[in-house]
């Protein structure tokens, strides 16, 4: 007979949100560092490959078993989603548009990780309300995007945001595979798995985009070296290994929540740290964009 696993504590739970919305509010300040000596895809690359193989040989040194073909194979496709499709494009996107501002469109995902949801077999039909919130959302995207003014005029970079957005969705296509996919890994060993996976995935992508073209180490510059620390370490074995363990023992539409507090997190250190302006387009953009996605969320957790 298999003993049913023991869910998680309360207090457990309330430590890995509070982990996810704080430390992954101040990655976008890190990654904007970092990518300022540092090609985007090989620093995003490095950082999981890192991370990830730090976490393989701890959990294998601590008895793990080694993995199945099929654990590899599902956990690199759930990484590749998610770290090369999610946030490679954010990396990519964040050399032309502020961290802060970068957070607030994110801000977004939680739509698509609800829809994504919706949307996977046996899944419930977003109601009218859930589409009013999905039309106000993009409102506060456009209004912040303010893709009639170009960037010297107030307006953000097109190819960013659009990026930014491409990302939200490749990250919530992983997100909700990694809920449902069935590879019997522990959620410690599937984030190994994907961080390797996606990391394996951003290095090709590296090579392709050219980060290797002129790149000499000594260019880097101290202060992305301390970024680039702290996102391998903080970032990556501590945040995205805590999102994995949520996407597992929480409801997506919980988990989504991250999106109403990183932003702010972001917007705050950008302001502090980078001199980042906060405008008053800021301000209502981001009340636009947090309370769509309340809404949605909200409307998600009273359907049957």
């Amino acid at each position: 007979m298999i003993t049913p696993a023991t869910p998680p504590s309360r207090t457990a739970i309330i430590a890995a949100f509070a982990t996810i919305y704080l430390v992954w509010g101040s990655t976008y300040l890190g990654i904007r560092v970092a990518v300022e000596t540092m090609p985007p895809f090989l620093m995003a690359g490095v950082r999981f490959l890192l991370a990830g193989g730090a976490l393989f040989a701890f959990l294998r040194l601590r008895g793990a078993p080694w993995p199945t073909a099929h654990q590899w194979r599902a956990s690199a496709v759930i990484g590749t989603f998610l770290l090369l499709g999610g946030n490679g494009a954010v990396v990519w996107a964040e050399q032309f548009v502020p961290s802060g501002l970068t957070a607030l469109l994110i801000g977004v995902g939680p739509l698509f990780i609800v829809l994504t949801e919706w949307a996977w077999p046996g899944g419930i039909r977003p109601t009218a309300r859930t589409f009013a919130a999905l039309l106000l959302g993009f409102a506060g995207v456009v209004w912040l995007a303010a893709p009639w003014q170009n960037a010297a005029h107030g307006g953000l970079h097109f190819g960013g945001v659009v990026a930014i957005l491409i990302g939200c969705v490749a990250w919530s296509l992983g997100s909700i595979t990694s809920r449902h996919s069935k590879h019997g890994a522990s959620p410690a060993m599937a984030a190994a798995l994907q961080m390797l996976g996606g990391g394996g995935a951003l290095f090709l992508v590296a090579i392709l985009h050219g980060d290797f073209t002129g790149f000499q180490i000594g260019d880097v510059s101290t202060r992305s070296w301390t970024a680039f620390a702290y996102l391998v370490t903080i970032g990556s074995l501590v945040g995205f290994s805590t999102f994995v363990w949520l996407m597992k023992n929480c409801p997506p539409a919980q988990v989504a929540t991250y999106g109403y507090v990183n932003p702010i997190v972001a917007v705050l250190l950008g302001w502090l740290i980078l001199g980042e302006p906060i405008t008053s387009r800021t301000l209502v953009a981001s009340a636009i964009i947090v309370t769509a996605v309340i809404i949605i969320t909200l409307e998600k957790n009273r359907a049957p």
